[in-house]
């Protein structure tokens, strides 16, 4: 049996170890490589990814540059008649005023505060400003009156006093048909839908997939109302600061 030289180099040794330190060096390179490609995808993701408050909030200084937002307007007529009686006379005047009157949200009054982000429902809850009707604008070119004259109307200024007496009572009644509950319930509508245009085109230009829900602030909460587990952008954005 011949003798072992105790000198001679191991090679089969040293290649088994530089092939493991070289392996060992390879996944770590995979593992640094996979670890630099996943904080660019999340650098890229958070960069790309459109946030929906930041898209409010973007929608909501349009609005408010708006000022007042008027998205519903009707047409009312008012029928009235006064009468005078004077020195065992009587006369009376009927005066026919159409006017216009429009619904306008005084938009300067919304903030931050009164729109909120629900992520778990993705829906944008917003908190308008009470709906104010507008004018009368009376169509003075349209304006009728009857009256059935007399000698009050030739002696006396009371046509004058007819006239005035008419002209606020029309008014008045002009107001009071734009006020009724259906027409204010119109008014809202339409507005609603304005609103909720303007806050969801941008979010669904972007690829978010929500829901925007507009009340107005003088109107009962709904018994859904999610707006105490929501966050506003105002409570979002300032946490960001």
């Amino acid at each position: 049996m011949a003798d072992q030289d105790l000198n001679a180099p191991n090679t089969g040794s040293g290649v088994g170890g530089f092939l493991a330190k070289a392996a060992g060096f390879v996944v770590i390179l995979v593992l640094a490589g996979l670890l630099a490609l996943w904080g660019v995808q999340r650098y890229v993701s958070d960069r790309l990814t459109p946030d929906p408050t930041t898209i409010a909030s973007a929608s909501l200084e349009g609005l408010r540059e708006q000022n007042r937002l008027s998205a519903f307007a009707a047409r009312y007529v008012a029928v009235v008649t006064s009468k005078q009686s004077q020195l065992g006379f009587t006369t009376e005047k009927t005066l026919i005023m159409p006017g216009m009157v429009r619904y306008e949200v005084d938009m300067g009054k919304l903030t931050q505060a009164d729109v909120a982000w629900d992520g778990a429902t993705k829906t944008l809850a917003v908190r308008l400003p009470a709906v104010e009707a507008d004018g009368p604008q009376v169509d003075l070119n349209a304006v009728r009156e009857y009256g059935s004259g007399g000698v009050l109307t030739t002696f006396t200024d009371a046509e004058k006093r007819l006239d005035d007496a008419n002209r606020r009572a029309g008014q008045i009644e002009l107001i009071r048909q734009a006020r009724e509950p259906a027409m204010i319930k119109l008014a809202r509508d339409a507005t609603r839908r304005a609103v909720e245009r303007s806050f969801a085109m941008p979010l669904r230009a972007a690829g978010i997939d929500a829901t925007v829900a507009v009340r107005f602030a003088d109107e009962p909460v709904a018994n859904g109302e999610r707006w105490d587990t929501s966050r506003s952008l105002q409570d979002v954005l300032g946490n960001r600061q």
